[in-house]
C-alpha cells in the first residue's frame, strides 16, 4: 500500500468514526425501565341504592296518550317539612335517563332533602313546549302533594345536566311566565322555584343552531332555525333572564365541550344582581355527575347551594 492510499484509509477510518459518535450523541440512552405513563384519573359509574332512612315511591303528574309523566322521589322516613330539589334527567331530549340520575338524588336526599326526577315527555314522543310543560306540571305536583310528600311547599328548587340542564334554566328563567305552563293539572299551584343548578347544558338555541343543524335540537323543537327562529329564541333560557328569576349556578366538566349561552347568561345575572357562579370539575367529562368521583363532587356543590337559598329541614314530633 503506498502512502497516497495509506492518507485515504485513516480518512476514511476518522469519518466513520466521528460518524458513529454523533449518531450515539444523538440517540437516548433507554432507560433500564421507561417512565411511567400519567395515569388517568379513575371513574367509577354509579348505581342506584335507596339511602337508609327514605322510602323510593313513583307517582302519576300527568296523563297523555303518547306517554305519562311521571316523579321518582326519595321521601324521609322521618316526620318533617323538608326543602325539595327536582331533578330534570339528560339524554338529548330524546333518551330517559331516569336511572342515571338516581344515585346523584339518593346522595342528595341523604344530606336533608326530599329529591325527585320527572321522566317528561321526550322529541319522539311530542315537541317542544311539551317537554318544560310537563316539569312545570311537576313543580306544581309537588306543591298540590307537599304534606304527603313532607315538603315545604315555599322551598322548592331544581338542578338538571345535558338536556336537562337546558330544561332546568327555561324552568328557572320563566317563573311566573303563564304561556309555559301548558295543560297539565294543579293549575292552582306556583311552578316557580328558589334555586337552580345547570349542569353542562347550553342557553342559546339560537347561537348553537344559527349556523348548522343539529339532528337532536330539530327533533325537540320540530323545525330547523331557518324554517322557524322564533322558536328557537322562545326555548333559549338566555332569553328570559329578568329581574326576579331565582339564583342559578353552572356546573361543567373540564373534558366536557363548551356549553353555549352559559357565559352570556351569567353576565345577564350578574348585572340584574342575581346570584351565580361556574364550578368547573377537574378532569370531568360529559355527563359528569352519573360516574366517581364527580357525582359526589356534584352533591357537595349542590347540597351547599341549595342548603343556602333552600334551608334545613324542619323536623316535627310524630
Amino acid at each position: 500500500m503506498n502512502s497516497s492510499t495509506l492518507r485515504i484509509s485513516f480518512a476514511a477510518l476518522a469519518t466513520a468514526l466521528v460518524a458513529t459518535t454523533i449518531v450515539h450523541a444523538q440517540t437516548p440512552a433507554t432507560p433500564a425501565t421507561s417512565a411511567a405513563t400519567p395515569a388517568k384519573v379513575p371513574w367509577k359509574r354509579v348505581k342506584p341504592e335507596t339511602p337508609p332512612g327514605f322510602t323510593l315511591v313513583t307517582k302519576d303528574v300527568a296523563v297523555y296518550p303518547e306517554h305519562t309523566v311521571t316523579l321518582t322521589l326519595y321521601v324521609p322516613d322521618k316526620p318533617g317539612k323538608y326543602p325539595a330539589v327536582l331533578d330534570i334527567h339528560g339524554g338529548g331530549w330524546k333518551d330517559r335517563q331516569v336511572e342515571q340520575d338516581r344515585p346523584m338524588m339518593e346522595r342528595l336526599a341523604a344530606r336533608g332533602f326530599v329529591t325527585g326526577i320527572v321522566a317528561y315527555r321526550l322529541s319522539q314522543e311530542a315537541k317542544y313546549p311539551a317537554a318544560i310543560n310537563d316539569c312545570k306540571a311537576a313543580v306544581r305536583y309537588l306543591r298540590a302533594h307537599a304534606a304527603e310528600l313532607k315538603i315545604d311547599p315555599d322551598r322548592i328548587g331544581a338542578m338538571g345536566g345535558s338536556a336537562g340542564g337546558h330544561l332546568t334554566g327555561l324552568l328557572a328563567m320563566t317563573n311566573g311566565l303563564p304561556e309555559f305552563e301548558g295543560d297539565g293539572p294543579n293549575r292552582d299551584q306556583s311552578s316557580a322555584v328558589k334555586a337552580a343548578i345547570v349542569m353542562a347544558g347550553s342557553q342559546d338555541l339560537v347561537a348553537a343552531n344559527k349556523d348548522k343543524s343539529n339532528p337532536g335540537t330539530v327533533a325537540f323543537l320540530g323545525a330547523t332555525y331557518q324554517e322557524n327562529p322564533k322558536v328557537y329564541e322562545q326555548a333559549s333560557p338566555l332569553a328570559h333572564v329578568r329581574a326576579g328569576v331565582p339564583p342559578t349556578i353552572f356546573i361543567e366538566g373540564e373534558k366536557d365541550t363548551l356549553k353555549i349561552g352559559r357565559a352570556e347568561m351569567q353576565e345577564k345575572l350578574r348585572a340584574l344582581g342575581i346570584e351565580t357562579d361556574l364550578h368547573t370539575l377537574k378532569d370531568a367529562p360529559h355527563p359528569f355527575w352519573m360516574s366517581q368521583p364527580w357525582c359526589d363532587e356534584t352533591v357537595e356543590i349542590a347540597a351547599a347551594f341549595f342548603k343556602k337559598h333552600l334551608g334545613e329541614p324542619k323536623f316535627t314530633n310524630p
